[in-house]
């Protein structure tokens, strides 16, 4: 059995950026944004109590049925007076709602989509936009919560698109950013700050290259220069390092230690991903969760360590990559493997993981445990997106990076690359090196002073190894010139639904490792290798609840309750058709150009299908999904003779018709997808007509140049991409040496 946390060490607070001051919305636009927001996440009071714009009314019967229910589920003898704190408050009651909002809009959002949102603040504010967008001349802020409510409900299906994106947009960002900032949520859920298990172990100590102030070039050189330090850069820099070479490993993010973590939301979405936690695809669709920090995705991921399928090598090795399906492959996925000791014989399946093990046994479907990289060792941790304070998971900080740092490998944080610097040779364009901008940790906090220091630097390298992940390294080689038209094309997220089983038992899904069960079922629907695996997920409140359906303020508030008696289910889709990533054209950020294609949903649909049987036989009292279109399930009382016929019950048979009726399964405008994997971009081919870099992972039509990540798989792989993407990393990095020369020998690494 677990152990509990006796330490109770709370984690060190992470110091964020200043809250920018930039005006981005003028107050007139502010005033009717916070209405919206208010719309959306209202206080809740009864007739008697006093009135405000802020303020959903609700009847007396209806506030004394809400304060029952709430006190029922609110944990500890204070139930009474949180319940009533949960309900008066709004999003705007809250002043650091507003500031996560400045954060968000000022530094997390493209121009296009914050002109879009001006657009129609604007109109709004006029009679003759209010008339249009709202049907009545008074403006939307003036108008009582019950009336804005189902105003902006109708913007869902409004015909106006903008009018739709507008919806799906804030009603995302107002629900998040709430569950993020709330002074009561956690309180109400019973959701502890500290976890109670695991107990709290020192990381790696790490070492980072720091620059003085400075008007000159800063020019440094190097054998290899590695640019990112996530699962691919890792394992290549072990390998280089104990070659006996040179190594320099650069990341544009910064390194936190295990004091640190977990991080709290507001931290370690802005600290340790991508755009703040909150990328989403052009269509606005899809969530992308994305590693940005010391480590990378290794150290935000949750510990599933699946080695490539049979027949997903077997497609890569029929299009031109034997490698795949050689027996030097398995040897260097067996190598990553016993490096971060991998395996299921520590495991210790949580209560959400158990009940879909014997839910896919009743039920005939085929499932197993998921190995995890923790070491030979138990790893019950279900924080570990916000970082592992255990040092249970051994991804890239606590294996590969501390290696390649006994090694003599240098780091440097804060390092933006900006371009990768070419020869020109008789025989070809050589790499030579990487462009990039320093940015201290005081600095890039706002900081000044002596600490507080940018500088351009350039690292001269004989080799230039690029592992920044499916998002930013074709934008990398882009910017470096390179012209080849699939850079930043293929990408695969293995987009999601998310559903979730309200039991009647408390079952705190956020305690124990989050994905240690698959269901393997569903997964080759078309013959063809393409289908869905079912499998847990992280379960903590500002990751998972923001996902699903705002019906309503009340509804919302007293549905994100079921929390602590909730089960979460992912539909984790190997996506056969693709889209692409491209940088902003007026910032250069990363965008994702992706939209889940009917053939991907129409698998998708046979699996939520087998999830939600999944879930009826376990008791589940509830069913609910991110699609919005579909009803959520909810079980009738029912006989002892009813409850016998299992999924063959009339009201469950009935429901799953209704599901398989609509003409457009997981209308992508209806539907919120997630996605915390992406692959493809930079893929690996035989031909530059086709692919980003050759066999060895070097990009076509350079020498010297590699792509070492997670884009150059040449399709989706099917499973969480970690163990693929190491093992790519080990051949490639290993060929790399060979290439430069073998010092093995002379190495003190060599022999260990």
């Amino acid at each position: 059995m677990a152990a509990e946390n006796t330490e109770q060490r709370v984690p060190l607070d992470v110091a964020l950026p200043a809250v920018p001051t930039r005006a981005v919305f003028t107050s007139t636009q502010w005033r009717t944004l916070l209405a919206l927001a208010d719309t959306v996440i209202p206080s809740i009071r009864s007739p008697v109590a006093y009135k405000s714009k802020a303020t959903k009314i609700v009847t007396s019967q209806e506030m004394e049925r809400a304060r029952t229910i709430l006190t029922s589920k609110i944990p500890g003898p204070d139930a009474a007076t949180i319940a009533g704190q949960y309900l008066r408050e709004s999003a705007s009651s809250n002043n650091t709602f507003r500031e996560g909002l400045q954060r968000l809009f000022s530094v997390y959002v493209h121009d296009e989509g914050l002109n879009g949102i001006k657009f129609i603040l604007n109109a709004l504010n006029t009679r003759p936009g209010s008339l249009l967008l709202t049907g009545s001349v008074i403006l939307i802020r003036d108008q009582p919560v019950d009336v804005r409510e189902e105003i902006f409900r109708s913007w869902e299906t409004a015909r106006i698109k903008p009018l739709r994106a507008i919806y799906r947009a804030l009603s995302n960002i107002f629900k998040k950013t709430w569950i993020t900032f709330s002074p009561t949520l956690n309180l109400a859920i019973g959701f502890p700050r500290v976890p109670v298990y695991g107990k709290p172990v020192d990381s790696f100590k790490y070492e980072f290259l720091q620059f003085p102030p400075n008007e000159d070039l800063e020019i440094i050189e190097t054998d290899v220069v590695i640019v990112g330090s996530g699962c691919g850069g890792s394992v290549a820099a072990k390998n280089l390092t104990e070659a006996g070479y040179k190594v320099i490993v650069v990341d544009k993010s910064y390194y936190y230690s295990s004091d640190h973590f977990p991080m709290a939301a507001n931290e370690g979405f802005i600290s340790m991903f991508e755009g703040g936690g909150g990328i989403v695809t052009d269509d606005g669709c899809t969530a992308i969760l994305a590693g940005s920090t010391w480590g990378g995705g290794g150290t935000v991921n949750w510990s599933a360590a699946l080695q490539t399928q049979g027949y997903v090598r077997e497609e890569w090795a029929n299009n031109g990559l034997p490698f795949f399906t050689s027996q030097e492959y398995q040897k260097c996925l067996d190598r990553v493997c016993d490096r971060m000791g991998v395996g299921i014989e520590h495991t210790e399946h949580n209560k959400a993981n158990r009940l879909i093990l014997e839910g896919a046994r009743r039920l005939g479907y085929s499932a197993k445990s998921v190995p995890q990289n923790t070491g030979h060792g138990p790893h019950y941790c279900g924080y570990c997106t916000l970082g592992c304070h255990t040092c249970g998971k051994k991804g890239p900080t606590e294996t590969f990076l501390a290696d390649a740092s006994r090694g003599g490998a240098t780091f440097i944080e804060g390092f933006r690359a900006d371009k990768i610097l070419f020869e020109k040779k008789p025989y070809g364009t050589v790499a030579s090196g990487v462009e990039g901008t320093w940015t201290s940790r005081d600095s890039y906090l706002g900081a000044s002073g002596n600490g507080a220091v940018k500088r351009k630097v350039v690292i001269n390298a004989k080799r230039v190894v690029v592992s920044c992940g499916s998002l930013q390294s074709p934008l990398l080689l882009k910017r470096s010139g390179l012209k080849n038209s699939q850079i930043g094309r293929n990408l695969h997220l293995h987009p999601v639904i998310v559903a979730g089983a309200v039991l009647n038992e408390e079952v705190r899904p956020w305690e124990g490792s989050a994905l240690t069960t698959v269901v393997n079922e569903f997964e080759n629907l078309d013959r063809k290798g393409y289908g869905v695996k079912i499998e847990a997920l992280s379960m903590l409140p500002s990751a998972y609840l923001p996902l699903f359906p705002w019906r309503g303020g009340l509804d919302y508030k007293m549905w994100v309750l079921n929390l602590p008696r909730t089960v979460g289910f992912i539909t984790l889709t190997r996506d056969r058709d693709g889209g692409r990533v491209y940088p902003d054209p007026v910032d250069g950020r990363c965008r994702i150009d992706y939209t889940v294609s009917a053939y991907d949903r129409k698998h998708m649909l046979e699996a939520l299908a087998g999830t939600a049987k999944i879930a009826f036989v376990a008791g589940a009292k509830e069913f609910h999904t991110t699609w919005r279109e579909l009803t959520p399930y909810i079980r009738p009382e029912m006989t002892p003779s009813e409850a016998a016929e299992g999924t063959n019950n009339a009201s469950f048979q009935a429901w799953l018709a209704d599901m398989r009726a609509h003409k457009v399964p997981f209308e992508p405008e209806r539907t919120q997808f997630a996605s915390a994997h992406q692959m493809g971009t930079c893929r690996m081919g035989a031909s530059p007509k086709t692919s980003v870099v050759d066999p060895d992972c070097q990009v076509w039509e350079t020498q010297g140049l590699y792509v070492v990540d997670a884009s150059v798989f040449p399709s989706a792989s099917g499973v969480n991409p970690m163990i693929t993407n190491m093992a790519i990393a080990d051949w490639a990095s290993r060929n790399i040496a060979k290439s430069l020369g073998d010092s093995r020998e002379t190495h003190p690494m060599a022999r260990l």
